[in-house]
Formats: C-alpha cells, sequence, structure tokens
C-alpha cells in the first residue's frame, strides 16, 4: 500500500466550466455571473456552515468510538459527513479541506476493520480539517498544506500495512 499516491482532487469552482454558452441547452453569460455572485456571497455562510458539519462529524466520531461489534453502522456515519465536507470545502475556498475530506474517505473504504487504531487515526483527519477551519487555510498549495497532507498520508498507510 506504500506504493499508492496521493491524489488530490480539486473541483472547478467556477460555473462557467460546467455549462455551455450557445447552443441548445445553454446559459446566457449573464445568468452565468448572476450564478457566479451567488456562490460568491454563499463563501462567507460557508464557516458557519462548516461548524455544523465539524460538530455533526464530531458526534458521528463519538458514536462511532463508543461503539462495539464491527462497527460498520457507526463507521458510515463519519463517512456521510466527511464526504459531505469533502465536496464543500473547494467551493468555498478550503481546498484543504477538500483534501483532506477525501483521504478520510478512502482510508476508511480501504480499511477492513475498526478497531481503536483505526478510531484513533479518523480522529487525527478530523483533527486536521478543524486545523484548516480554525486557522481559516484557504487555497491549497503551500509547505502547510503538504505537511499535513503527507502527515495523514502517513497515518493511513501505516494503518494498511
Amino acid at each position: 500500500m506504500s506504493e499508492d499516491k496521493v491524489e488530490i482532487i480539486n473541483p472547478p469552482n467556477t460555473v462557467k466550466t460546467k455549462v455551455r454558452v450557445g447552443g441548445p441547452g445553454a446559459v446566457d453569460a449573464s445568468t452565468l455571473e448572476r450564478a457566479e455572485e451567488a456562490i460568491a456571497s454563499m463563501a462567507d455562510q460557508y464557516l458557519d456552515w462548516v461548524q455544523d458539519d465539524l460538530k455533526r462529524i464530531d458526534s458521528a466520531y463519538e458514536i462511532l468510538k463508543a461503539a462495539t461489534g464491527d462497527r460498520t453502522e457507526e463507521i458510515d456515519g463519519v463517512f456521510q459527513v466527511a464526504h459531505d465536507m469533502k465536496g464543500q470545502g473547494g467551493s468555498f475556498g478550503y481546498d484543504l479541506v477538500t483534501a483532506i475530506g477525501n483521504q478520510l474517505c478512502r482510508l476508511i473504504e480501504k480499511l477492513e476493520t475498526y478497531g481503536d487504531p483505526e478510531v484513533n487515526a479518523i480522529r487525527v483527519h478530523i483533527d486536521a480539517m478543524k486545523l484548516v477551519i480554525g486557522q481559516k487555510m484557504k487555497g491549497n498549495g503551500g509547505k502547510a498544506d503538504d505537511q499535513i497532507l503527507l502527515g495523514l498520508e502517513k497515518v493511513g498507510e501505516k494503518l494498511l500495512r
């Protein structure tokens, strides 16, 4: 598994790349501009929304941590919130939230058991997302981003050996 390379998926966050201008089924430029303005205005609200997501993922994590048995149902609760966060982060300029959410989702998919080491690794990913939001680490790239992702990748590799 150590040969697996991390793939960071940064979704485009402009509407123009998703719809055609001109021709059948096309949207006119003014409609696109209004849609982009609406998305930009929602970016300020993202920090409020993501706080709710952090509460949800914390709650799902606590349920997972307290669970006994195979924890399959409980792990799905964490996965669903992480997946939502992954989808929203990049749309509002928090590309690292998307990357961490992606790593967490891929890790959960690869795990065969959900014991204490696996649950602790999930906590590390959640804490990393909290750090990114708390420090308002917008954008992508940069040394800190690389270090966070590399550290999380190593956590996953250690579990999957």
